[in-house]
């Protein structure tokens, strides 16, 4: 097989790219170790910036999502029996979020690659990345019982944080910094309609907690647990339990409750591989950088990660030059390293971590009070919560 770009991997990185690639007159193959039913309802992230929006109507995704999105104008912090909106529109200038599942981003962009006929290659397996520093790389792998081989100009590796792409670049040749949570986030898809209209974040003397939701019809819960517990550990009541005390710090508010349709235990962890380019292996999205999800940030760095790959990529086919991927790593390290700071600013903000002592915890109260009371720390927040570009 041949193609200009091979591409590692169907999340939101990768078939993105794929979609804009053909856009702009640029072939493309997706390789995905999963099969499409896996893809199309895992789910992950759910609030895409305003930015993140308006880039997914420019190139033609915006139909279902502007119909069905949850438009949101604030978020709600709770602390100390007491509660503070961040108002996006004052604070903003009529910025906002949407809340639209990154299962439902990932089923619109498989129907326009399908539609396209564009090629995806699901249940792969045994996928390798080959010569990466020549002018021919290719991709090996494995499509049922046969062994095949994708000659490419360049690969994307859009595989995530356990994808084969990065580890196809040498360890010498690879400078990654990390930050392991000691802590994990439970979460629970409810078939109940929310209990809010915006988002909840809740710091509690008993742990982290967050309401949101996928649907009018669906809620999504959150709690913090310590980052051994499995699924098993946390029966039906003890979640609703936890819940209920960690959210109902207000007088009249109360946590409405449904069938618990699905439960996932997150770790979290904030990563960085600064070796976004090694000749011509360019990583993008979940592959390159991780971070806790409390900032919302993960699926919006990877779709800034491809709107920067995909005029990158434009510019070198169009007129051969590799200007734009030459600095592609230090255009989007500029954007990485806001977001990281941003998610773990909100992570050590919200959290309780273990150990704490008193004097910790008060220090955490009077941010959070300070927040309250100044409008410019509030702005600052939502500056970066619905998505600060440099």
């Amino acid at each position: 097989m041949r193609t200009q770009v091979g591409i590692i991997g169907a999340g939101p990185a990768g078939l993105l790219l794929s979609h804009i690639l053909h856009l702009r007159g640029i072939d493309s193959v997706v390789l995905e170790k999963r099969d499409r039913t896996y893809v199309e309802s895992r789910v992950r992230a759910g609030v895409l910036e305003q930015g993140t929006v308006n880039l997914l109507a420019e190139f033609g995704l915006g139909e279902r999502l502007l119909r069905e999105g949850l438009q949101h104008h604030g978020i709600e912090i709770r602390f100390g029996a007491r509660s503070h909106r961040i108002d996006f529109d004052e604070l903003t200038g009529g910025k906002g979020i949407t809340v639209y599942g990154q299962q439902e981003v990932i089923k619109d962009l498989i129907a326009a690659r399908l539609a396209a006929n564009g090629r995806l290659l699901f249940n792969v397996d045994e996928v390798r990345v080959c010569e990466p520093l020549s002018e021919n790389p290719c991709i090996r792998f494995r499509s049922g019982d046969e062994d095949r081989r994708l000659d490419c100009d360049f690969i994307a590796g859009c595989d995530g944080f356990h994808g084969v792409s990065r580890e196809s670049i040498p360890a010498e040749a690879v400078t990654c910094f990390d930050r392991t949570y000691p802590f994990a986030w439970l979460g629970i898809l409810v078939d109940a309609p929310p209990s809010s209209g915006e988002l909840i974040y809740a710091n509690s003397p008993d742990g982290f907690a967050l309401h949101s939701m996928r649907s009018p019809a669906v809620s999504r819960n959150y709690i913090q647990c310590p980052p051994q517990d499995r699924i098993e550990d946390w029966p039906d009541e003890r979640i609703w339990e936890a819940l209920h005390k960690r959210l109902e710090m207000l007088p009249g508010w109360t946590l409405g409750e449904g069938g618990i349709l699905e439960k996932s235990i997150t770790p979290m962890r904030s990563f960085v591989c600064e070796t976004m380019r090694y000749g011509r292996l360019l990583l993008a999205g979940d592959a390159a950088h991780i971070v806790p999800p409390t900032g919302a940030k993960g699926m919006n760095l990877a779709i800034s990660d491809v709107d920067m790959l995909s005029r990158a990529l434009a510019e070198r086919y169009e007129n051969g030059s590799e200007d734009l991927l030459n600095a592609y790593p230090e255009n989007c390290l500029r954007q990485v390293w806001r977001r990281v700071h941003f998610s773990w600013h909100m992570t050590s903000l919200l959290h309780k971590f273990p150990g704490q002592s008193e004097f910790e915890r008060r220090l955490q109260l009077a941010e959070l009070e300070y927040l309250r009371k100044s409008p410019a720390a509030s702005a600052a927040l939502a500056e970066n919560y619905v998505g600060f570009a440099f």
